[in-house]
């Protein structure tokens, strides 16, 4: 991608998620994620209906009138994002590659949040942490999150959302709402999901949710004969015979034993999740993601 490719497209989803954020998610995304408790903004005099538990003693016996404490949401957050950029997310047959997807996504994510004052961090990870990008606010700040997620070429092949979970965990110490971005096709060879143990830390001090971005041809093999297939994070490749009823059925049940078992992991630690595909508008996910918060 040229400079000028690079800085046109940077622009394109900055208009398209400005809008979104300003229309339709600001509201939402202010509601569905909370500031850190409350915090004390001022003292005043006490009016019938006030809680008695907040009355400040202290300032009343000085006025020798009665007065209570008024505290406020502490609305600042802070929002990470971790973005897979593995091999597997150049993989796209419909509108968009997998990694394009997640990019739109991340940077409507990020627009709600310097929209409501948040600040923004960013993990980029293949079966490494690529790139840490801390936490900070403002449309400076905004453009190069976006930038480093269309432009930054990994360094390695594969998939670790436990490593990027760990990295987390040890670079954020304050609790934080975090957002997965992957196709979380992070698997033992029984389906069964690598990241377990980390997430089971990560959620206890993290507000965790997960964008699982995916494509049709994923989930199904097509039945177009014999083809050379190249695993994008392994480099192995082999002859697969699509014709066969078999061939085809073995691979969409691991498929989905696949998705069934990382559903178990993510219920088991009230992790929110959604679905959204290369071919889908994204808008109508992450609606459904805040109205379940």
């Amino acid at each position: 991608m040229t400079p000028e490719e690079l800085i046109k497209k940077v622009r394109k989803i900055e208009i398209k998620t400005k809008a979104l954020s300003h229309q339709i998610f600001a509201g939402e995304y202010h509601s569905a994620f909370k500031g850190r408790g409350m915090a004390f903004s001022e003292v005043r005099e006490y009016q019938w209906g006030d809680d008695v538990r907040n009355m400040d003693w202290n300032v009343t016996a000085r006025m020798n009138a009665p007065y209570v404490k008024v505290f406020e949401e502490e609305r600042e957050l802070t929002v990470v994002l971790l973005v897979d950029i593995s091999r597997s997310g150049l993989f796209g047959t419909q509108v968009k590659t997998k990694r394009e997807q997640i990019a739109e996504i991340a940077a409507t994510l990020a627009f709600s949040a310097i929209l409501n004052n948040d600040k923004v961090g960013c993990i980029l990870f293949s079966d490494t942490v690529e790139k840490f990008i801390p936490p900070a606010k403002g449309r400076t700040h905004f453009l190069h999150i976006i930038r480093e997620i269309l432009e930054y070429e990994p360094r390695h092949d594969g998939t670790d959302v436990g490593e990027a979970l760990r990295y987390l965990t040890n670079a954020i110490k304050k609790k934080c709402t975090a957002f997965i971005l992957s196709d979380m096709l992070d698997v033992n060879p029984d389906g069964t999901p690598r990241y377990e143990e980390a997430m089971k830390v990560a959620v206890n001090r993290h507000d965790l949710s997960v964008i699982r971005v995916s494509d049709p041809r994923e989930k199904a093999l097509p039945n177009v004969g014999l083809v050379h297939a190249k695993d994008a994070e392994t480099g192995a490749s082999r002859w697969v015979n699509t014709a066969s009823r078999k061939v085809r059925s073995a691979y969409g049940e691991w498929y989905r034993n696949a998705t069934r078992q990382a559903d178990k992991v993510l219920l088991r630690y009230q992790v929110d999740r959604v679905d959204i595909g290369t071919q889908e508008d994204y808008v109508r996910g992450l609606m459904a993601l805040f109205h379940r918060r």
